[in-house]
């Protein structure tokens, strides 16, 4: 039985169909090499141990026998139970193991979590898909199997599926998009458009029969070889005659599918173990290089990582090629555990480059590890992953025949005009693919909304701007106009590593994957290392997360508000990465306020009525130095601005609005505005509250929580609105995420 997200993404393929478009390839970029970027030392505690098969078998079994333990610690309900599913181990004795979920005898789709566990048995933290309390009512379906297999077929009809044949339907527990419902999961077969298997699954509400999910299952995605020239392989003899079976890599199997589409075809042998030609008319050259691919992509997980094959349990997958006729695509399949390669346009340029083979292989790595969900920004996770791992090994490999880039497919031509299906340094340069992360990203092709991870990858890799690597020009942009400093490909490639194999869930989206990244950036080089700030730095240089400023950094305090003739205090906050003391001095303070040059606390009674630019200074013991500039408003009485009129809030639909219209207020909106919030409305847990700034900058007031069942909103709320103009309209958003209570907005108001 297959029992979680990851289990149900079953096969991944290298590409979209419209990811063929063509696009030139730049011609003029400064020099300049990854050997430019820092060479960070790794922390030894935290790196991952190569365990020995018994090593691992007690490590897991150790986790099973105290799956009951583990679930109370971790406060799961009674009808909740876990299932190991994978260990590792760092070299300080933490402990990392990931558990799948079920309720009540059900798979919780989206239930994964990843405790962590110190050397003595002591949780240090657990990484979980979902933040929610697993449960539903009741686990009597009232839409019945047959009915969501019928739609599920009429969903894969829509999408074009030749041939669609249901396969299985089994009830579950969907948790991976909010409230954990009872759902039926159902798998349906068939072919794609462009001859792609097809595995199409669809979650549909066991109660209303509403789908809830729906994503497609294949993730497209010596000897001479076409692509990596004469390589040393290994084989095994059996008998008189050689096999393409790789006993020091798991058993490793590579064969000849013959044009076929389904099976294993014909194991490759051969009499004196030398293999292929290197052209495509030689059916043993594809077999070469998908047998190269696979032997090397092993070798660089366990010589870099310590993973022991894709399982980490010493097994060896397998590889099909000549798969089917003229196919363009390559793809892995959980199903088989394999590696699949069409032989391209014409059957002449097989989808057997190094690269290829690492990307396919590295969905297995993927699946079994954080499971990334094959849909929305999950999706797109996944492909970078396997486009990141796949760069990591073109370069570990060192080939003189296919050097390592920053470059997907670049050899296989897909486009039939040299060029290649992905760029990391500028993923929109394929024409589809997107350079930084933007609200509506997880509602793309996956194949285009792994473009900022890819990019955050070349960025941390290399850095911004122009340069040549290995004899490639690149020259890279950032979402937000700064430069990015290196921390190197090497540093790069192991926290993408450590953030997918111990940090990463089913469901982690963008934001979750810079938080995965810094954790194992702190665990690998050190909380507020180089290599962590630059870390942080490529995330904010693709829209995700700010930046981390070296040298002096001062907050900004917003907009001050005090009343003339009564005393007032302000705390400057400001840090420097150099030690030592900071020295603050100010322009333009309103008469009667000083500040204490040693402390940053500007103090006293402002004694006349008006509008001030100040200005904050702060020094530190190297004269680096950073201001802050905002407006302070000495007025005769504080200005609140408040709407009063209900607005009702749809139950389960559209958001409700109320505006204020704000006026009168000079520069900036304050570091503290205070929000009061009058609500009322049934399980207030349903709703989702926003301030929306003028310019429809939206902050965060409260989360829905499914656990609060209580009635009503009354509270008050403080945002750091300090970049934004005070005077405008100002919205509160309101929304009922969840059926079944209603409610309306009583008043709410803003305090200037």
């Amino acid at each position: 039985m297959r029992t979680t997200p990851r289990k149900a993404v079953a096969t991944s393929a290298l590409m979209a169909g419209a990811a063929m478009i063509a696009v030139a390839l730049p011609t003029s970029a400064t020099a300049g090499t990854q050997a430019d970027a820092p060479q960070a030392q790794v922390r030894a505690g935290a790196l991952q141990v190569r365990l020995s098969p018994s090593e691992r078998a007690t490590l897991l079994a150790d986790a099973q026998a105290t799956v009951a333990t583990t679930a109370r610690t971790l406060g799961l309900g009674g009808q909740e139970q876990l299932l190991v599913k994978s260990v590792l181990k760092d070299a300080d004795g933490t402990v990392h193991t990931r558990y799948e979920r079920t309720f009540a005898g059900l798979p919780v789709l989206g239930g994964d979590l990843v405790v962590h566990a110190a050397a003595n048995g002591a949780v240090k933290g657990v990484s979980k898909a979902t933040k929610a309390t697993v449960k539903v009512a009741s686990t009597t379906a009232v839409k019945s199997a047959d009915s969501a297999k019928t739609f599920a077929l009429d969903r894969a009809k829509a999408k074009g599926t030749t041939a669609p044949k249901a396969g299985t339907v089994r009830k579950v527990v969907w948790a991976a998009s909010g409230k954990p419902v009872l759902a039926w999961e159902s798998v349906i077969g068939g072919v794609q458009h462009d001859g792609t298997p097809s595995e199409l699954h669809v979650i549909t509400d066991a109660t209303t029969g509403a789908k809830l999910f729906e994503y497609q299952g294949i993730e497209t995605g010596t000897g001479t070889g076409q692509y990596n020239g004469q390589v040393t392989l290994g084989t095994t003899l059996s008998g008189s005659a050689y096999e393409m079976t790789d006993g020091t890599r798991g058993g490793h199997k590579t064969y000849d599918l013959n044009g076929g589409t389904s099976g294993t075809g014909t194991l490759f042998t051969d009499a004196d173990d030398v293999w292929g030609n290197g052209l495509p008319s030689n059916r043993q050259t594809a077999g070469v290089d998908a047998a190269f691919g696979a032997q090397a992509t092993w070798d660089y997980y366990k010589d870099v990582h310590a993973r022991n094959g894709i399982k980490n349990d010493g097994v060896g997958a397998y590889s099909r090629v000549h798969y089917g006729n003229a196919y363009v695509n390559a793809f892995w399949s959980d199903s088989c555990f394999c590696m699949t390669y069409g032989d391209g346009s014409a059957n002449a340029k097989p989808l057997t480059s190094l690269d290829v083979a690492a990307h396919e292989m590295t969905h297995g790595v993927t699946s079994n590890t954080a499971g990334l969900i094959y849909s929305g920004e999950s999706g797109g996770l996944n492909e970078a992953t396997s486009d990141i791992m796949a760069a990591a090994v073109e370069f570990h490999v060192n080939s003189g025949t296919d050097p390592g880039d920053y470059l997907v497919g670049e050899k296989i031509d897909i486009n039939g005009n040299g060029t290649p299906l992905r760029y990391m340094d500028k993923p929109s340069k394929d024409g589809a693919s997107k350079d930084a992360w933007y609200s509506g990203i997880g509602s793309i092709d996956v194949h285009y909304s792994s473009g900022p991870a890819n990019h955050w990858f070349y960025l941390a890799s290399e850095g911004s701007g122009a340069k040549v690597v290995n004899g490639v020009s690149y020259n890279s942009p950032t979402s937000d106009g700064l430069p990015v400093t290196a921390i190197g490909r090497d540093a790069a490639a192991k926290i993408w590593y450590r953030a997918l194999s111990t940090y990463m869930t089913s469901s982690t989206n963008y934001a979750a994957a810079r938080t995965a990244t810094l954790q194992a950036a702190a665990d690998l080089y050190g909380l507020g290392s180089d290599t962590y700030n630059n870390t942080a730095n490529a995330w904010a240089a693709i829209n995700v997360g700010s930046r981390i400023v070296q040298g002096v950094t001062v907050t900004d305090p917003g907009l001050q508000t005090t009343l003339v003739n009564k005393s007032a205090s302000l705390q400057i906050q400001a840090t420097s990465t150099n030690p030592g003391a900071l020295t603050y001095t100010a322009t333009g303070l309103p008469a009667g306020l000083s500040l204490n040059a040693s402390t940053g606390l500007i103090s006293g009674t402002p004694t006349t009525l008006g509008t001030s630019t100040v200005t904050v200074t702060v020094t530190d013991s190297t004269n680096a130095s950073s201001t802050a500039t905002f407006t302070w408003n000495v007025v005769s009485v504080i200005k609140t601005f408040e709407n009063t009129t209900d607005v009702a809030i749809p139950d389960g639909g559209a958001a409700a609005f109320s505006d204020v219209n704000v006026t009168g207020i000079a520069g900036k909106a304050p570091r503290a505005l205070k929000v009061d919030v009058d609500i009322k409305h049934t399980w207030r847990g349903d709703l989702v509250i926003d301030l929306v700034a003028p310019d429809g900058t939206l902050y965060r007031l409260k989360d829905s929580n499914i656990n609060d069942s209580a009635d009503d909103v009354l509270a008050t709320y403080t945002v750091n609105a300090s970049k934004k103009t005070a005077n405008g309209t100002w919205k509160l958003k309101v929304q009922d995420v969840f059926r079944g209570d209603s409610g309306f907005i009583n008043s709410w108001k803003l305090t200037f």
